[in-house]
């Protein structure tokens, strides 16, 4: 018995071996199609090349001819003068749009906004990956034509604008749709028998208003987010950076076209000051995101409320870099580093630059020795001339409008206390004479009380403050209207959080510099930085109508009025029947326990 039971045991394991080699088969084969699945899909998002001719200004070894004295301004006409601020080099004169050419746009991007609005996801994917493509592949085309027009070094180009463009396209490619889907939302015993739904729909045709100091990223930024939500854009960008505006939402409309969607979602339109008006106060504006200035947000705000239009409002900011007294030794030059690139970041005209240092006592003496030859080294100029023997550290400004009143609050610093360690004054720079720039300024001894504390610079200036504890660095940090972006750095856990708490911000960065937008968390500010945040999932959906639903949960279950509350009211007594029953409804929705749900219970019975 025993030989034979052992001589079927070949065939028993064969037969399990079948078994298991057709289910490990299947297993392969199920793998294998939801791989070929993902492929697939894949390929329906992926990129699609194109091109876009940029312009010949930004070919290298290009040169303009300067203009005498640089002004945005045509004597006798209403075209935009364009030009290089680094070198005062003509770039072309723009044609600035009107009233009626605003209507025509906003009617343009209404009428294609109905067919992109029905787009899924993964259509509207696909356009953000071929733009992203598209900028890997063109980056010093794109930076040139950014420097050109704005006046900041390559690399302030490379990490302002294309940089952060990047991040927003991936973040947006792989979290937009989770942060747009409909939402399942808690119910409660009085409405158990439905279920609760927030859905994020397009607005229609939203607008940006934007800052020139990005020209590349803050026009792109607002149609990337807009875009992706469903809707049409009208994007204004400055008139002091209108000549590479067109070139930039070239970028955006032929990723449009190469993937198959009409082009007429984005609206790329510039205007004077007494024109922009017309747009933000527009009846079929559905939202505005406006980057500017304090001054001009009260007039758009007042625009935008002609027709009750939401704006998102980020205004900049006096951003403090707070340094703990335990600042180790071996991170010092590192956070030295970082407060010089974040203070002469595009020549300081950065809206969440840093703008005030607030060292405690063991730091700021070594600050100010390490720091002063530094800020002395730092060389100006264009990329015009720029090169590899003659690196360029700091740019230009977008004009020297402010120049004078820069240096009136640095001599108004130092008649108070303060010393001028570092520059302090325009500079006229030998190859370029028409160029607009500003020597890197250092300025230590400053107190909040001092007029230059308190007002944003927008400027190659390094401010120092000294505080004598924590708690009086984050008193200092406090003391302006604005309340932007802030930076603490230190190693004691304690403090580092309590400056987190405590310091009046939208966005605050532990250790190291507005490294939150690198991350795509909601950009923006309190106080006189303005309300509202543009990036991640909340800037996402402040761009939708947040349509809330309530369903059914089972058939046949629904809502009716009992007949004590339903009206009009009869027979006698029905007004307190109808009130007993009301009351018992809240008891029993509310009480917090069972015998305030009994009592709600008898109510609604009538005992």
């Amino acid at each position: 018995m025993t030989v034979h039971r052992h001589r079927w045991l070949p065939l028993r394991i064969m037969e399990h071996l079948d078994e298991y080699s057709a289910y490990v088969l299947g297993a392969v084969g199920a793998v294998t199609l939801y791989f070929l699945y993902l492929l697939l899909r894949a390929d329906a998002e992926a990129h699609v090349p194109y091109n876009v001719t940029p312009p010949e200004q930004a070919q290298p070894g290009w040169r303009g001819q300067a203009l005498q004295e640089p002004t945005l301004k045509v004597s006798g006409s209403s075209l935009i003068q364009c030009y290089a601020p680094a070198t005062g080099e003509a770039l072309g004169r723009v044609n600035p749009s009107t009233a009626e050419g605003i209507d025509r746009a906003i009617a343009k991007a209404k009428e294609a906004q109905l067919q992109w609005a029905r787009t899924t996801f993964a259509e509207r994917r696909r356009v953000l990956k071929t733009m992203l493509n598209f900028i890997l592949e063109n980056q010093e085309t794109i930076a040139r034509v950014a420097c050109l027009d704005s006046g900041k070094t390559m690399v302030d180009a490379a990490l302002g604008e294309i940089l952060v463009t990047t991040e927003k396209l991936r973040w947006t490619i792989r979290h937009g749709e989770e942060s747009l889907k409909s939402e399942r939302r808690a119910t409660n015993l009085l409405m158990m028998y439905k279920w609760n739904e927030v859905l994020y729909q397009p607005l229609g045709v939203v607008a940006a208003c934007v800052s020139w100091n990005y020209p590349f990223h803050n026009l792109v930024s607002p149609i990337i987010a807009s875009i992706f939500a469903g809707n049409a854009i009208i994007v204004k960008g400055s008139e002091a950076t209108a000549w590479s505006s067109s070139y930039f939402a070239s970028i955006v409309t032929r990723a449009l076209e190469a993937c198959g969607h009409s082009p007429h979602i984005v609206q790329s339109v510039v205007c004077w000051p007494n024109v922009a008006d017309h747009l933000t106060s527009h009846p079929d504006i559905s939202h505005i995101t406006f980057i500017g200035s304090r001054q001009v947000a009260h007039h758009v705000c007042a625009s935008a409320a002609k027709s009750l239009t939401p704006v998102c409002v980020e205004l900049g900011g006096k951003d403090p870099a707070i340094l703990l007294d335990d600042l180790s030794d071996s991170d010092f030059k590192r956070v030295a580093s970082i407060l010089m690139r974040g203070t002469f970041q595009s020549a300081g005209q950065n809206c969440i630059g840093i703008e005030r240092v607030i060292a405690l006592p063991k730091v700021h003496d070594r600050l100010v020795s390490y720091i002063t030859p530094k800020i002395l080294a730092l060389k100006p100029g264009s990329i015009l001339t720029a090169s590899p023997d003659t690196p360029v550290d700091v740019g230009a400004s977008i004009s020297s409008a402010s120049f004078s009143n820069l240096e009136a609050l640095i001599e108004d610093a130092v008649k108070n206390g303060a010393r001028l360690l570092a520059g302090g004054k325009r500079y006229t720079h030998p190859d370029h004479p028409q160029g607009h720039y500003f020597t890197s300024t250092f300025l230590a001894n400053v107190t909040a009380d001092m007029k230059i504390a308190q007002q944003e610079l927008f400027a190659p200036v390094f401010l120092l403050m000294r505080a004598s504890s924590v708690s009086n660095a984050i008193d200092i940090a406090n003391s302006t209207i604005y309340a932007l972006g802030a930076s603490v750095y230190g190693s004691s856990s304690a403090d580092l959080e309590r400056v987190v708490r405590d310091v009046h911000a939208g966005m605050v960065a532990v250790n190291d510099f507005a490294v939150t937008y690198m991350v795509q968390l909601p950009f923006g500010g309190v106080k006189g930085s303005g309300y509202g945040r543009f990036a991640g999932k909340e800037g996402l959906r402040s761009l939708c109508n947040m349509k809330a639903v309530t369903r059914d949960r089972w058939p046949g279950v629904k809502t009716s009025i009992p007949p004590p509350m339903d009206i009009p009211l009869e027979g006698s007594g029905a007004g307190q029947k109808a009130w007993n029953m009301a009351q018992g409804i809240v008891w029993l929705g509310y009480a917090p326990d069972w015998r305030g749900k009994l009592r709600g219970l008898r109510g609604i019975v009538g005992l």
